[in-house]
């Protein structure tokens, strides 16, 4: 029976849950929501990297990752700006890419993430 390893744990959910060589990422979001599109992706960005490395992979190991906007019309072209240039080459996952109402207004963008990664 495989096993569910947690990383970075509160009282309702946890960042990272790991079964065999699979990572799941809790929704991710920039650490300064008063920021623009640009700033808030790349922050949520960085989260996810640090997190794929807390559990052991990296960004060329994502599987897919779905992505929630507040406002796609408006954000959409500017997120994928700084998408683009954070995918690795030949490495961008399977994606999907939706408009939300985000859980408070300074939300502009939310990632969730599966990963892969080597276990020994």
């Amino acid at each position: 029976m495989m096993t569910v390893q947690r990383l970075h744990i509160e009282k309702r959910y946890c960042e990272v849950a790991m079964s065999g060589n699979l990572v799941h990422l809790a929704g991710q979001l920039a650490d300064d929501t008063a920021q623009d599109i640009k700033s808030q992706t790349q922050q949520t960005l960085d989260n996810i990297d640090r997190l794929l490395a807390d559990a052991g992979t990296d960004k060329t190991q994502i599987l897919s990752v779905l992505i929630f906007l507040k406002d796609i019309d408006q954000d959409y072209a500017a997120m994928n700006e700084i998408w683009d240039a954070w995918v690795a080459d030949g490495q961008a996952p399977a994606r999907t890419c939706v408009e939300s109402k985000l859980y408070t207004p300074d939300v502009l963008v939310e990632m969730t993430v599966t990963a892969v990664r080597t276990v020994a």
